[in-house]
């Protein structure tokens, strides 16, 4: 069966949005407990028992990273080179973090030292923290315009810096990517566990809900006040990709023209809302399997917001 390329495009649009949908739930959940490593466990005892819940699997997880990119790579070749030259000290950022998770799991053990696991125990802290904050970073710029420019042969060039990526709206969709990522692993946790270990995790997990709400809100408004970019040229869905041929205008409230065509749009930020509320309620009264699945609910609503706009 043969498929049209405007049927194509709309089929990598939803695989790649599937492929980071499930990175931020089954990932995310190992690096929202790496998150929460130091805090939830006071004991080595205690830190070996969360480590345990996301030991054998973790590694697996990481497939959905690794994917993701290869989908970004095939469907937009021209994509992937701009946002890994464009991010590429945040993406060196991302990889050096990602190096403590391998190497904090396989060596914590190997000394029965207490300043030598508690360094790895950091290790895995620094591997689940800064990941997803520097994902939420990325899509905050990617609201707001990243420059970069074609040449005739298509080769894109960055024209900005990295200090200018941390501008404060993309610290702030940060912040909201962290809690997010902070409330799935602890949900995650306080299923997998019991006792004070549960509790601790119940804590991180509802103030990270708290966290997550209130920042999420906060960079909705704030994007209504941020001008977004409109295509002018005309579109065919059938022609190829040619970034040369399009012409863009930025225009005031731009980012929410969808949500005005398509009302059922505000579906999504809203799923995102209830989904960390629900997720930190059912927490509260204990319901900690239905917590995961209202957790990965909002997961599935934020990303689905930032996909929408």
């Amino acid at each position: 069966m043969m498929f049209d390329y405007s049927t194509l495009k709309i089929i990598w649009w939803l695989l790649v949005g599937v492929l980071l949908v499930g990175f931020a739930i089954m990932d995310g959940h190992d690096m929202g407990v790496g998150t929460l490593l130091p805090f939830v466990g006071r004991n080595d005892l205690e830190r070996r028992v969360v480590i345990n819940t996301v030991g054998p699997h973790w590694d697996g997880n990481q497939v959905w990273f690794i994917t993701g990119g290869g989908a970004i790579f095939a469907a937009w070749p021209l994509v992937y080179a701009t946002a890994f030259s464009g991010f590429y000290w945040a993406m060196l950022l991302v990889l050096w973090a990602l190096f403590f998770r391998p190497v904090g799991f396989d060596y914590r053990s190997k000394i029965h030292n207490s300043t030598w696991r508690s360094v790895w125990d950091w290790g895995l802290f620094i591997g689940g923290f800064v990941p997803p904050v520097i994902f939420g970073v990325a899509f905050g710029n990617l609201l707001q315009g990243v420059p970069f420019q074609f040449d005739a042969y298509l080769v894109s060039t960055y024209t900005g810096s990295f200090w200018q990526l941390l501008n404060p709206f993309a610290l702030l969709v940060g912040v909201v990517s962290s809690a997010m990522i902070t409330l799935q692993g602890g949900s995650y946790l306080a299923h997998r566990t019991e006792g004070v270990i549960q509790a601790r995790a119940i804590k991180g997990a509802v103030g990270a809900a708290v966290v997550m709400v209130l920042a999420f809100v906060a960079a909705g408004v704030w994007l209504q006040s941020i001008d977004g970019y409109r295509i002018t040229s005309v579109i065919n869905p059938s022609d190829l990709p040619d970034p040369l041929a399009k012409t863009v205008v930025r225009e005031a409230g731009a980012w929410m023209a969808n949500y005005g065509q398509q009302p059922l749009m505000w579906a999504l930020p809203a799923l995102g809302v209830l989904g960390a509320l629900s997720a930190a309620l059912l927490l509260m009264l204990r319901q900690t399997l239905t917590a995961f699945v209202a957790s990965s609910l909002a997961v599935v609503g934020v990303i689905g917001t930032a996909g929408a706009s």
